[in-house]
């Protein structure tokens, strides 16, 4: 008899293990709790898929051999929690994909950075002329790739939520950015089970793959002391030079030190710049060289490369004052390093659903460089409280067209009205690529 599959949620990663579950020979089955989506609806009429959508019906579900769970549906929901009183193994699309794929793994984690980092080493990979896919988080599902291309490696952006269904998996090479709080409402508001959580990247690594890290995050080197780490070593850092293997900072120069290979870039050359775009840089080329790709393709493509949508996205200067459109900062410290890479007075549009928000990091810029915030969300009262005592002017707002204009009301010639949310979208928009959209399109209205 055939094992049977069922995957809850029918969007890009649900839909792409059907896909993959149906080639490889299971009786496969979706369920969605929502509307699907008509796009991936039509896909699975089209491949004969079964689902159901609008609810969980659980005859259908706890029938299942395995389950593969969107990344999206928390760990404590009642079928899950059914699931798991019936032994039935819940796991993510990423560990059910690399069962099917003898590719080579590059996976990019951490709090902040980690869609950078990962489009940057598929830049350069892809740039190198390598057969390279890109997925997880970013691109196209990584089972939908593996049932339909042939790729002999894949850079996968992988959440925190992916990470907790992972357990037999393996990276070859793991990279991971850095750690802040954030998703702390998925965690128990416990910080130490999101840190165990990120760590999961490393898990059943052995002396043959890689760990790439920010030796200048106190959360992770505090971390290495408490573990063992099976993979070779690659840290990098832009406060210390560093003795072995890794990157660091040299005057106004990274040298890449990946033994016997020693190369220098400068900084001025990067496509990117701003601190937190120097650590992405240096992560990318570290795993890069980790494949043998030569000192001028890793340049070439640090200095070539065009930044991801809604990070940090110039949109227009209008009456002398700057747009900007950082929608995908999601949390604090995504805020701390747009605004830490400002140089000229900042209105600042922040807020939406708070997911366990500590604003203390952010006072002293707040300070420095925020001449108003503008709130926009159903419930400003945290931000109010964090800053109120900061600025005279904190504005409260609805809508993106109410902020923006409340932006360009506030704004003086040179001034950066910043999209930086720090918070979740979804009060007032589907997703933080909504928000964003619906900032760059208030914006032209102007």
């Amino acid at each position: 008899m055939k094992k049977r599959i069922v995957i809850l949620g029918a969007g890009e990663s649900g839909v792409g293990s059907a896909i993959l579950a149906k080639k490889e020979g299971f009786d496969v089955f979706v369920s969605d709790r929502g509307k699907i989506n008509d796009k991936y609806k039509n896909v699975l009429y089209k491949s004969e898929i079964p689902f159901e959508e609008g609810k969980h019906s659980e005859s259908l579900i706890l029938s299942a051999d395995e389950v593969i769970k969107s990344p999206g549906i928390p760990d404590n929901v009642q079928i899950i929690n059914k699931l798991n009183s019936k032994n039935i193994d819940v796991i993510s699309e990423i560990e059910f994909a690399a069962r099917y794929t003898n590719a080579k793994l590059i996976c990019i984690t951490g709090s902040n950075g980690k869609t950078t980092t990962t489009l940057l080493t598929w830049h350069i990979l892809n740039k190198a002329g390598l057969n390279v896919g890109l997925a997880g988080n970013v691109g196209r599902s990584f089972a939908w790739q593996v049932a339909e291309n042939e790729f002999d490696y894949y850079v996968l952006e992988i959440s925190s939520f992916q990470l907790d269904g992972m357990f037999d998996f393996k990276a070859d090479v793991a990279v991971l950015t850095n750690i802040t709080p954030d998703h702390l409402d998925r965690y128990e508001y416990k910080f130490e089970n999101y840190v165990r959580s990120k760590f999961r990247i490393v898990q059943n690594q052995t002396a043959d793959d890689v760990f790439i890290y920010c030796a200048d995050d106190p959360v992770i080197e505090s971390e290495l002391k408490k573990r063992k780490i099976e993979a070779r070593r690659f840290p990098f850092s832009t406060q210390k030079e560093l003795k072995g293997d890794g990157a660091f900072i040299k005057g106004n120069e990274i040298l890449f030190n990946i033994k016997p290979n020693i190369f220098t870039m400068t900084i001025e050359n990067l496509a990117l710049q701003g601190r937190h775009n120097i650590y992405n840089s240096m992560a990318a080329g570290v795993a890069a060289k980790c494949f043998g790709i030569s000192k001028e393709v890793i340049k070439q493509s640090l200095s070539d490369f065009k930044n991801v949508e809604h990070r940090l996205e110039f949109v227009a200067r209008i009456h002398g004052v700057e747009f900007i459109n950082d929608s995908k900062a999601t949390n604090v410290n995504a805020a701390w390093f747009a605004l830490e890479s400002m140089n000229n007075p900042v209105i600042w549009i922040a807020g939406g659903v708070d997911k366990g928000n500590d604003y203390d990091i952010l006072k002293e810029l707040v300070k420095n460089k925020v001449k108003a915030i503008i709130c926009l969300g159903k419930d400003c009262t945290k931000i109010k409280e964090a800053f109120g005592d900061i600025l005279e002017i904190i504005v409260e707002t609805t809508s993106m067209e109410e902020a923006v204009r409340f932006g360009l009301h506030l704004g003086e010639k040179d001034d950066i009205v910043l999209l930086s949310p720090a918070c979740a979208s979804f009060d007032l928009f589907e997703n933080f690529e909504d928000r964003g959209e619906r900032f760059k399109k208030e914006v032209r209205n102007l």
